[in-house]
């Protein structure tokens, strides 16, 4: 059998590292949304998979390092598991339907084991100040922005009631998502989730009938 050269070696190698770099950063995902970010620490990464701390510093290089690569990372998972589903509806109040649905898919299916890793992110570091809560700012505020332009493009496909505030109809959505989120976490209760979905349907519903009592969908009037 033919003895493989170093190029071969190397690539190997390479893949071996970035194969467990990836999986470190996972199992930092996982523990992060249960127990926060803060209690990342390499020694924990190492006997949570095995590993020798050296092997795991290999990798990050400080703790400050490790952090920062976990979330975006979930980043990652957030768009792939929300954004990307989310946003592939047609335009208009169906994109906006679609990504609040994808947002609660993602928590139902439990894709972290501590629900939504952003949710638990801001719950840590809303108050301490430093990078990481500015980061929390800068990526709850571009949710809302997102949340917050479909509304304002459903609203001029006609779809929503022109006087609806973009900004208080986002805020209303952001609320029972996020409290399904975190109910059901704390009580492992599925139904939970369903009733996000109910408050979504109820305010969209409620933000598309109030000019000339419109149906929300249609945007016809009602007949008396």
């Amino acid at each position: 059998m033919a003895k493989p050269d170093d190029r071969t070696v190397r690539t190997r190698r390479r893949s071996d590292g970035a194969r467990t770099h990836e999986q470190i950063l996972a199992t930092a995902m996982e523990l992060a949304s249960v127990e926060g970010l803060g209690s990342l620490t390499i020694g924990r990464l190492a006997r949570e998979l095995d590993l020798s701390k050296s092997g795991v510093f290999a990798h990050f290089r400080s703790k400050a390092r490790l952090q920062q690569q976990t979330i975006e990372a979930a980043r990652e998972v957030f768009e792939r598991e929300v954004l990307e589903p989310g946003l592939d509806a047609p335009d208009g109040l169906a994109r906006l339907e679609s990504l609040c649905e994808a947002y609660l898919s993602y928590v139902e299916r439990g894709v972290f084991p501590g629900g939504c890793f952003f949710a638990q992110l801001l719950a840590e570091f809303d108050a301490p100040r430093g990078p990481i809560h500015d980061e929390v700012v800068e990526l709850q505020r571009g949710w809302l922005a997102l949340l917050e332009r479909l509304i304002g493009t459903a609203k001029e496909r006609g779809e929503l009631d022109s006087s609806v505030d973009a900004q208080q109809l986002a805020f209303d959505l952001y609320a029972p998502l996020e409290l399904a989120n975190y109910l059901s976490v704390l009580r492992r209760d599925p139904t939970v989730v369903e009733r996000g979905r109910t408050a979504i349907r109820a305010t969209l519903t409620s933000a598309g009938r109030r000019e000339g009592d419109r149906n929300r969908l249609g945007g016809r009037p009602t007949k008396e």
